[in-house]
């Protein structure tokens, strides 16, 4: 294929050498005439593992080439990508000036070229970027319509520092958001033969991905030190500690616990959390991301409240009560804390869960459910139905079978899904749905 690729950064640099290397004939773009000049050398405008080698290569055959000509560059290609630099605005929000820039310069080209062309952006931006700036600039300068007069597509990279030749050839995915099906293909045909999952999705969620990463592999690295300087300060060798967590495929680094549902609750995780930043405090450890766990646990449950609120409704029911499905556990039931705020804010609520019984709670767990809901029998129903009859809105925290299958369709009683029902994408398009996080 032929390719235009805009900005010859890091990533643009990489995925124009790289898409040279597989046959395609490439010709890179950039303001920076000592870029261009440096790539038409054969030599790479940036410091990185193999790239001069790739780019003395693929410039002695002919399959790459560089200028500072928009109109040259889209005259001879039939997909463009675009690498532009997203940075950082001084408040922290995301600066798509360079990215507009060149997306009005593509899209006044196409005008003067007409034919079909698939614009393809590779730069970081957040969801809503292209289909609500972008592709809105592209339709203004072509003339035409996105999808029938040109085609869109983000093409997120997930390529590092220092491996990013070697992460482009043996990608851990390839994420294509597409606007149409033709433009999809297009992006896939340029990376055929690598390995790796292919996931074509719709734009917006393509460009959420790279931010779900991103956040991930911070969270990851700063959960890591943190634990470690608390290793540190308590006299534990931080590396076994680590080792031995990193073993654990089951529930540790594997998909367990990431899913977007309710909040967190149990004898265990809120217990731990609350002894181990305590510890981390007394020996001054700043541990700012496990000390805020709980509050952004709790931050969550009050997302529950607030689309209760948002209802206008007074009558309640809550479907489930227990820490766990299948047990009878209250204690640090995150349901038991919803029931509790609701009934703080008076309203009118009904509880149902086949598995709690007041007669048969015993021990530590009646006295946890007597101190924080001294009146559970007048809440509990004996039925699912008797909760849908006094309801108005109904908040849906079990999979208990008994309970999906009674679920109404339609307006009323509004449904508030805090666990991602089996059928929560079909239910998505009923008027009395509500997703907690979806």
């Amino acid at each position: 294929m032929r390719i235009s690729v805009f900005g010859l950064g890091y990533v643009g640099c990489v995925s124009a050498a790289c898409l040279a290397s597989m046959g395609h004939e490439v010709i890179g773009v950039d303001v920076n005439r000592v870029k261009v000049d440096l790539v038409n050398d054969g030599k790479a405008p940036v410091v990185e593992e193999r790239i001069g080698e790739l780019i003395a290569e693929v410039v002695r055959t002919g399959a790459l080439r560089a200028t500072d000509d928009v109109r040259e560059a889209i005259m001879d290609s039939e997909v463009s990508l675009v690498c532009v630099g997203t940075p950082s605005e001084s408040n922290g929000s995301l600066c798509t000036t360079y990215l507009e820039r060149v997306t009005e310069q593509i899209g006044a080209v196409l005008a003067e070229r007409g034919g079909w062309q698939t614009v393809v952006f590779r730069s970081t931006m957040l969801p809503g970027t292209c289909l609500k700036l972008l592709v809105p600039i592209l339709e203004k300068y072509v003339g035409g319509t996105a999808g029938v007069d040109f085609g869109v597509a983000v093409n997120p990279e997930f390529l590092r520092e220092g491996t990013s030749v070697r992460d482009f050839f043996d990608p851990p995915k390839t994420v294509i958001g597409e606007l149409d099906p033709a433009s999809g293909d297009a992006v896939t045909a340029l990376y055929e033969g690598l390995p790796g999952e292919v996931f074509r999705v719709p734009i917006p969620t393509a460009e959420a991905i790279k931010y779900a990463d991103n956040a991930f592999h911070g969270l990851k690295i700063g959960f890591a030190n943190e634990l470690g300087a608390v290793c540190q300060a308590l006299g534990v060798d931080s590396h076994q500690v680590i080792d031995v967590f990193l073993a654990d495929r089951k529930l540790n680094i594997s998909p367990a616990y990431l899913r977007p549902g309710f909040a967190f609750g149990g004898s265990c995780l809120p217990k731990d959390l609350r002894s181990l930043v305590h510890a981390a405090q007394r020996a001054d450890v700043s541990v700012p991301i496990l000390a805020n766990v709980l509050p952004s646990n709790s931050a969550h449950l009050q997302r529950a409240v607030d689309l209760v609120e948002r209802t206008g409704k007074r009558r309640a029911g809550l479907f489930g009560l227990s820490f766990k499905p299948g047990t009878d556990d209250l204690r640090e039931s995150p349901l038991v804390e919803l029931a509790e705020r609701l009934l703080g804010k008076g309203y009118d609520l009904r509880i149902y869960d086949a598995n709690v019984s007041l007669s048969r709670l015993l021990g530590a767990n009646r006295e946890y459910i007597e101190t924080r809901l001294p009146h559970l029998a007048q809440l509990l129903a004996d039925s699912v139905d008797e909760v849908l009859e006094h309801a108005e809105v109904c908040l849906i925290g079990t999979r208990d079978p008994a309970v999906l299958s009674a679920l109404p369709h339609g307006e009323s009683p509004i449904l508030i899904d805090l666990i991602h029902l089996p059928d929560a994408d079909a239910r998505r398009a009923e008027p009395g749905y509500v997703g907690l996080a979806w």
